[in-house]
């Protein structure tokens, strides 16, 4: 049987590395994205030459009305959804509270934390109506710890294991599971403005001695929204390479 999967954020990073492995496990997929169009666009070609069906779809996850159209695009398009990836996210430069501007939160709090509020408001009722579906936020270590001078981000991210555990609990009773990946260092654009010096030295700083791929991401996030994780909901499971131990 067909599997399909909604992935934001999928143009690039963690979000098209899970992209790549949910269509090499034989799943359809739709990527959602915001200003990488093309790259989705590329990547759907990738992927249809696999065999895969895809579909991508744009909009700004700010924006519930956009974000509720990407979700209804995905199931009218696509086909009914088996899981769900909210994986699009914003980071700031690192710096003070003091420095965070009004702005800077609102835009990090729009996309990290309600555009996931929003994309699983709009795709909740398609699982609850089918008694059936997996979702997968993608939240980060910080949002576990906190990080110095990423006050914005950090509270973001920890908004977002709070939703995913308060909507396991709401979900469980319709056979519904949500989890969240919570990544450490990964390598990806998101911290292409650390040098490879700072790269190598939050390397050193990690039990496993180096930072980790895009791709060992997404195998949290497939195996997650798998039946492998069948008996699996309100868990984060941190892919950091035992940074937070």
């Amino acid at each position: 049987m067909e599997q399909n999967v909604l992935i934001t954020g999928a143009s690039r990073g963690i979000g098209a590395a899970a992209a790549r492995r949910f269509g090499a496990l034989g799943w359809n997929v739709a990527l959602g994205c915001h200003s990488g169009r093309d790259r989705a666009e590329e990547l759907a070609r990738e992927l249809e030459a696999l065999g895969r069906r895809t579909l991508v779809v744009q909009g700004d996850l700010a924006d519930p009305e956009q974000a509720r159209g990407m979700v209804e695009q995905a199931e009218a398009e696509l086909g009914p959804l088996d899981a769900l990836v909210c994986c699009a996210g914003v980071a700031l430069p690192q710096q003070l509270i003091t420095d965070t501007t009004d702005e800077q939160w609102r835009q990090v709090m729009g996309v990290d934390l309600d555009g996931v509020f929003y994309t699983l408001r709009a795709a909740v009722p398609f699982f609850v109506r089918r008694k059936r579906g997996a979702v997968v936020t993608v939240s980060s270590m910080w949002g576990v710890t906190g990080g110095s001078c990423e006050v914005a981000y950090s509270a973001a991210k920890a908004g977002v294991i709070g939703l995913t555990r308060a909507l396991a609990k709401e979900l469980g009773p319709s056979n519904i599971r949500v989890n969240c990946v919570a990544p450490g260092v990964i390598d990806t654009e998101m911290n292409a403005h650390l040098s490879r010096a700072d790269l190598d030295a939050l390397g050193e700083e990690t039990p496993l001695g180096r930072i980790g791929t895009p791709e060992e991401a997404a195998a949290a996030i497939c195996f997650l929204a798998s039946d492998q994780a069948s008996f699996i909901t309100g868990q984060v499971l941190l892919a950091d390479g035992g940074m937070v131990i």
